[in-house]
């Protein structure tokens, strides 16, 4: 259902609407902060905030209000509160819209975040290439502290806060946690075994939560409406994933750009009414739903949910363009919602480009810790080069469902799995097209236009 909102994006184009005068003005800027400090307990924000179902909006979809009941008091250590604004997954451009235009919701949704995790500081980790991003968060935070809202005493409460911008290095390993929080301390980039959980020993070894800058930014608009009523405003609140995100889209489509919308939104609505529909008018191929990691849909699949318990029942039969946007119906339909970033693709786009695209990507961007990614990628990424100059045989590409296959639930991180899901949604979606290309029928019929969304090699 395509409802249109503006919580986080009310400021977005007025002029200097990063500013807290605009924020102030259109946003009642920190009134709820200062309501949540003053009359409610940290126990009362914690449940508070489970209500209004916020799913992580950095790819996960993990409550939360849930994550953040997770944070216990330590008797001597401090907890800290950690936003993750490494966007890095191709396709995805939605959190430095907030960052760059309107900052002060990323403020003020980590003061309420902090005290109900018990943090007096926030870092903001941000990645290197995002210089705009960076210089509006610091301004934001100075005219924070000029106006006493953060500090020691904000708003006349003995519970002093700050927030800090931390610039990353420009990892794509970066956005996932606990690779972050290495890379917060200044250690290399890599992941951590789990347990202990970032809620147990996260930064500097201390109770830490790590939320998404986007999540973070929804925090005020959803405690300033109730955050039950927030949750409310989703078509599929009864799923459990509530409220208003950012939804995004680019690729083969008039319109590319970001848009707030209620969480219910459908991937036509965002490819047509939003995106103003394909580029020449042409059919649509494919749909990349949430980020480079989440597995291709074709545009003909459709909804097979003839179970009444499943998620999806009401949608069975239906195209699965006519699916609402969300965490558990995409992971339903074998493939996620991310970071609800769609990739469109055109008729005429080349599938096996595609996949070669994506896998120099991920054998780029493996941090190589865990040998199943670092030597499962490169092997991806090695048979895909030879199926682009015309080497490849019929043996190695079934070998690539096993490589792919070797890489899931093998390693540390998530990583694998962000290689491993889409090059098996690849080949399962288009196998015929991979078997011409190893039967030397390369530039015949649909394969006849070599293009990809990212720029692949004509």
């Amino acid at each position: 259902m395509l409802k249109q909102t503006n919580y986080l994006t009310k400021v977005y184009g007025l002029p200097e609407g990063w500013k807290l005068a605009a924020y102030e003005r259109e946003c009642d800027g920190y009134q709820t902060a200062k309501k949540v400090l003053t009359t409610m307990s940290q126990a009362d924000v914690v449940n508070e905030a489970k209500k209004a179902n916020i799913r992580g909006r950095g790819g996960a979809g993990f409550p939360m209000g849930v994550k953040w009941s997770f944070m216990k008091p330590h008797p001597t250590k401090p907890a800290y509160l950690v936003i993750n604004a490494d966007e890095g997954e191709p396709g995805t451009h939605k959190d430095r819209t907030i960052m760059e235009l309107n900052p002060h919701s990323v403020i003020e949704g980590c003061m309420i975040g902090c005290y109900a995790i018990g943090a007096h500081v926030a870092y903001v980790y941000v990645r290197d290439e995002l210089h705009l991003s960076k210089a509006r968060l610091w301004d934001a935070i100075k005219e924070a502290k000029a106006k006493g809202y953060l500090g020691k005493n904000p708003f006349g409460k003995d519970y002093a806060l700050d927030v800090v911008v931390h610039t990353g290095a420009g990892a794509y390993i970066c956005g996932e946690e606990t690779s972050l929080l290495n890379s917060l301390e200044g250690k290399r980039g890599e992941p951590r075994l789990k347990p202990p959980f970032p809620a147990q020993s996260g930064a500097f070894a201390c109770p830490t939560t790590v939320n998404n800058l986007e999540t973070i930014a929804a925090v005020p608009s959803a405690f300033k409406l109730g955050c039950e009523e927030f949750s409310k405003l989703s078509s599929i609140h009864h799923l459990n994933d509530g409220g208003v995100r950012l939804f995004g889209v680019n690729g083969h489509v008039k319109k590319p750009g970001v848009w707030e919308c209620a969480v219910g939104l459908t991937l036509r609505e965002l490819i047509y009414d939003l995106g103003g529909g394909i580029l020449g008018d042409k059919p649509l191929h494919s749909i990349i739903p949430g980020g480079s990691s989440t597995p291709v849909l074709k545009a003909d699949d459709v909804v097979h949910a003839p179970d009444e318990k499943s998620p999806l029942h009401a949608w069975h039969g239906k195209s699965v363009l006519d699916v609402p946007l969300g965490v558990d119906t995409f992971r339903n339909m074998g493939t996620m919602l991310g970071t609800c970033c769609a990739t469109v693709m055109a008729e005429g786009t080349d599938p096996v480009a595609c996949f070669h695209n994506l896998m120099q990507f991920y054998r780029l961007e493996s941090c190589g810790q865990c040998t199943p990614c670092r030597e499962g990628s490169g092997w991806l990424f090695r048979i895909a080069e030879k199926l682009m100059e015309g080497t490849c045989s019929m043996e190695e590409l079934n070998t690539l469902h096993e490589v792919a296959n070797g890489i899931m639930g093998n390693t540390i991180c998530a990583f694998g799995e962000g290689t491993a899901m889409p090059a098996l949604g690849y080949l399962k979606k288009f196998r015929k097209e991979f078997e011409a290309y190893v039967k030397g029928q390369r530039g015949t019929g649909v394969l006849n236009q070599m293009e990809t969304s990212w720029g692949g090699r004509a």
